[in-house]
């Protein structure tokens, strides 16, 4: 905790208190002692009570955060087998870890004159072999499979749901609704349709049809993430049923009817400009429009329920705070860059990044660099206490302003290191590898690093570029 509380001093030149009402008291050598607030400024040393704060933004640096992997879309394939009593045939199309395709081409000429047993087989069998390369990674290849499955069996519910899941996926959410409608036709009271059709819809931000299909699955057969989903879905719908709108190429906006048209437009020039910029360096372009939603402060706190050092959140749509603000500043600039990179790097990886990683790089895309918390990061490490990045891949939602001081320091230091040694090109290979493999096998094979040696690399970096 002491480590953390260094990292956070050493940005703590320029301060801004943000007050729970929307008021920004720009200050310096701001302390918190739990429950008053004190800080410097031209008039002397002031205080105010720690109840009325929502955050403290230190160096103009705004904590935010990618989603927890956790409340990513729980699109998991149904338990629902597309062809059962098959075994052989799928043990006959993988095997010796490949897929057999002379073995499935003979079943597609077998299928093509022969009655449902054969129709079966060569159902089973693009199945078994869908499974084996989404197992891979090779979503692509899998989809590939289902999809000439389902030239010999078009109605098969097992078949379409499971495409459905892979292009859920690939967060290619109008795709997955021509299975899913398939489904539907199929199987009219499938509440495994219902609930897929759910995240396809809200994906493709269409809260109205996302919250019908939801409240029908709960009808069908109640389960706990449905109801999640479905809460989270109703907050936003009322929230945004105010709210203007606007869409550029890649985006759709909702912003509060608070906000300047002039300060919407610019958001938006800005987030074309970074899309162009990030589709070059990480070498990959979204599937689908991003939705873009410019809130109060007071309304972002209530939709997103994040921690007060939360500034911004990308859960799948970019949630951006905006109250009071007029045109694009600096800071909004960084932060919106810092949120785009996040559905970048999420959707590039298959969801699988660790957050260490996404933060690092979200971090690094907006222009935030080491320089400030370098020796306090150094010294950390010296101490034995820097973090393991295995231990770092989950939700940091439930840091404290101090810890997530920290774990944004050392995740910037981590993704520099990387780049400094192999540039950005690294580090998009490696979000390739990540979506088909574990993180510590992607680092070996992309990297030829361990976690260890990456720490190791990081602080020889940091040393070498910022003590000199």
């Amino acid at each position: 905790m002491c480590v953390a509380l260094a990292v956070s001093a050493s940005a703590a030149a320029a301060d801004t208190i943000v007050l729970k009402n929307g008021r920004r008291i720009v200050a310096e050598n701001v302390t918190d002692d739990g429950t008053r607030v004190t800080y410097q400024t031209p008039s002397g040393q002031l205080s105010i009570p720690k109840s009325i704060v929502d955050r403290i933004e230190h160096d103009g640096f705004v904590f935010s955060s990618a989603a927890s992997p956790s409340s990513q879309p729980p699109v998991s394939a149904p338990q629902i087998e597309p062809v059962r009593g098959f075994e052989d045939v799928a043990a006959r199309a993988v095997h010796g870890d490949s897929v057999d395709y002379g073995y499935i081409a003979q079943l597609e000429t077998d299928a093509r004159s022969g009655g449902a047993s054969a129709v079966a087989k060569v159902a089973a069998a693009h199945h078994a072999a869908a499974q084996y390369l989404a197992g891979k990674g090779d979503t692509d290849a899998a989809i590939q499979q289902y999809r000439q499955a389902l030239v010999f069996a078009p109605q098969n519910v097992g078949l379409l749901l499971n495409l459905a899941v892979l292009y859920l996926r690939e967060s290619q959410f109008t795709a997955a609704l021509d299975p899913l409608d398939r489904a539907r036709r199929a199987a009219p009271d499938s509440a495994d349709v219902a609930k897929l059709a759910g995240w396809a819809y809200y994906g493709a931000n269409k809260l109205d049809l996302a919250i019908a299909e939801w409240e029908r699955a709960e009808q069908l057969r109640p389960d706990a993430e449905t109801e999640q989903a479905l809460e989270k879905a109703r907050r936003d719908k009322s929230e945004e049923e105010s709210y203007r709108e606007g869409e550029t190429l890649h985006f759709d906006l909702k912003y509060y009817g608070g906000a300047a048209p002039d300060l919407a437009r610019g958001i938006m020039r800005v987030l074309e400009d970074d899309f162009r910029d990030l589709e070059s360096q990480l070498d990959y372009t979204p599937p689908e429009k991003i939705a873009v939603i410019l809130y109060t402060e007071q309304a972002f706190a209530d939709i997103t329920r994040a921690p007060g050092w939360v500034g911004a959140l990308n859960d799948g749509r970019l949630r951006i705070p905006v109250q009071g603000l007029t045109s694009v500043t600096p800071e909004l600039a960084r932060v919106l860059k810092h949120e785009l990179t996040h559905s970048f790097v999420g959707q590039k990886s298959h969801n699988r990044a660790p957050t260490w990683l996404q933060e690092g790089i979200a971090q690094w895309m907006e222009g935030r660099r080491s320089a400030a918390d370098a020796g306090a990061l150094i010294n950390a490490a010296a101490q034995g206490m820097a973090p393991q990045l295995s231990s770092m891949s989950g939700s940091w939602m439930g840091l404290s302003g101090n810890a997530a001081a920290f774990a944004y320091a050392w995740s910037l230091a981590v993704v520099e290191s990387i780049i400094d040694a192999g540039g950005v090109s690294d580090v998009s290979r490696l979000l390739d590898r990540i979506a088909t493999s574990s993180t510590d096998v992607a680092l070996q094979e992309t990297l030829r690093l361990s976690y260890d040696d990456l720490n190791e690399q990081t602080v020889a970096y940091l040393k070498r570029t910022y003590l000199r």
